[in-house]
């Protein structure tokens, strides 16, 4: 009698703390669905690294062109991702940036400057492999990496300066699942870095302007760069 006595104590307790924790965890089995489907909204900083060759014009020039500034931009993302086990998954978020770059050109000897902004509307398709750790309450760390192909659908116009409108980037990033009680909010940063020359070096519409062919001759190589900050809802 008294081992049952302080046994149903005990019993009760553990029942109680068992539907208290039930109460406190959301969604404990959405982790367990083989699909996941959502929508995400977020912003982005562009960046663009130039690598000079030297070049001295005929009229004794030498230009220096830089991004000293960030701008944000827009990006708004779908997302499918597939559950492939307990830690990993892998995620198809396609969607659009929207974002715009200042440049500025500098002549080294009479400090003269131009200056041009590429505006951008990037169809990308994201394709990420993220690895979670173990869920605690309501919510979940995770680290990723990537691919991210992404086109340019923005009008071209003659300016100094023109991209490609192709790019192709590899990520990596981090982010924790937050588990409330009708979906989950995935706030996420990443990284990405361009691999491909993005510069256009054939300008046959600027044959007749040397004064404006003069800033693409002066670059060997531009490669681009993205920060994302998202918040997805899944």
């Amino acid at each position: 009698m008294v081992l049952a006595a302080l046994a149903f104590p005990a019993g009760a307790a553990a029942a109680r703390n068992s539907r208290l924790n039930d109460k406190i965890q959301n969604r404990p089995y959405a982790d367990l669905r083989r699909w996941h489907l959502g929508f995400s909204i977020g912003m982005h900083t562009e960046d663009l690294r130039f690598t000079h060759n030297g070049l001295i014009t005929d009229a004794g020039e030498q230009w220096r062109i830089e991004q000293p500034t960030y701008q944000p931009g827009f990006c708004v993302n779908g997302l499918i991702d597939l559950r492939l086990n307990t830690y990993f998954s892998l995620r198809l978020s396609p969607g659009m940036y929207f974002g715009s770059r200042d440049i500025t050109m500098r002549e080294l000897g009479s400090g003269a400057v131009e200056r041009q902004n590429i505006k951008s509307t990037f169809v990308v398709l994201p394709l990420d492999l993220k690895f979670a750790a173990q869920r605690y309450r309501n919510s979940r760390p995770y680290i990723l990496t990537g691919v991210m192909p992404a086109f340019d659908v923005s009008k071209k116009r003659s300016d100094f300066l023109r991209m490609n409108t192709t790019d192709f980037y590899v990520s990596v990033g981090f982010g924790c699942d937050f588990y409330l009680p009708y979906f989950k909010l995935i706030p996420e940063v990443k990284f990405c870095f361009g691999l491909t020359d993005v510069l256009t070096h054939e300008r046959p519409d600027l044959a007749d302007d040397p004064n404006k062919f003069k800033f693409t001759q002066s670059i060997a190589k531009a490669t681009s760069k993205m920060i994302v900050l998202t918040f997805y809802f899944e």
